[in-house]
């Protein structure tokens, strides 16, 4: 299909950005790698009359270290992350999340903010950060304010940000060394998650078992308490909602959070 027409606005800057937020209201939608958006629109399930094109901005672009936590501007890209020495030594598991998402063409247009800010449940970059206990800051006409992750997302598709209100950097803990495991069950190579689940010191995020990101929190105290990998494991699905599609359903999803859980803890690099 083809989008509904729509204006086309390119940010000089991130308050640029905010002031043309701001002067176009709910028809303005950002765009940074469009891998999200553009698909939507087309689907005509989004349909703004405005975009507003960030991914240019070199201020919301890089990684740098900054005390015990990485800084990455919401507008690097996936393969970026997936390359970068500094994720990989610092913060492994989120790149390794960053080079499984999509084919080539999307990881080398598709950012770590627009994947955040479309909050698709099922998506590999919301799971890690959630696993990492990461945050974003968000800059908005108030100022910055900093979001933990586990407060982004809101709903499906859905997050806390408020109008006029963008992602600017994503803030990840610094954890060179430590064990971490991933997994993510597929019907093909690029295809989203039927079900994820990502694991380091103690935390459990699984991708695709309600309409946000979830914390496997039973295993978790589980885990803290004693019990055993498998035993744990066998409680990652408790205070889940999983949905229902053509590709499974809630009780074949409650049986995959419980084995990649397991496996994610048992494989850990």
């Amino acid at each position: 299909m083809i989008a509904a027409p729509f204006d086309y606005v390119a940010a000089e800057s991130a308050t640029h950005a905010l002031e043309l937020l701001d002067s176009f209201g709910d028809d303005a939608k950002l765009l940074a790698g469009g891998h999200s958006l553009l698909p939507m629109m087309k689907l005509r399930l989004a349909a703004p009359s405005v975009l507003i094109d960030i991914g240019r901005l070199a201020e919301l672009t890089g990684i740098r270290a900054d005390g015990d936590e990485l800084v990455i501007g919401a507008a690097t890209t996936h393969a970026t992350l997936a390359a970068s020495d500094l994720v990989r030594a610092d913060a492994p598991l989120l790149a390794h999340s960053a080079g499984l998402v999509g084919d080539p063409q999307i990881r080398h247009r598709g950012t770590i903010g627009g994947s955040l800010a479309h909050a698709d449940p099922a998506a590999d970059l919301p799971m890690a950060l959630l696993a990492l206990g990461g945050s974003v800051e968000v800059l908005g006409g108030d100022g910055t304010r900093n979001v933990a992750a586990e407060d982004l997302f809101a709903g499906f598709f859905e997050t806390s940000l408020e109008p006029g209100e963008l992602i600017a950097w994503v803030r990840v803990p610094r954890r060179p060394g430590r064990a971490w495991g991933y997994q993510k069950f597929v019907r093909r190579a690029n295809d989203w998650a039927i079900v994820g689940a990502a694991a380091i010191e103690g935390r459990i995020a699984l991708a695709n078992m309600g309409p946000v990101p979830l914390r496997a929190r039973a295993a978790e105290q589980a885990l803290a308490g004693g019990a055993s990998v498998a035993e744990a494991a066998e409680l990652a699905a408790e205070g889940t909602e999983p949905g229902e599609d053509l590709h499974a359903d809630r009780g074949y999803r409650r049986h995959l959070a419980r084995v990649l859980a397991r496996r994610a803890l048992e494989h850990r690099t």
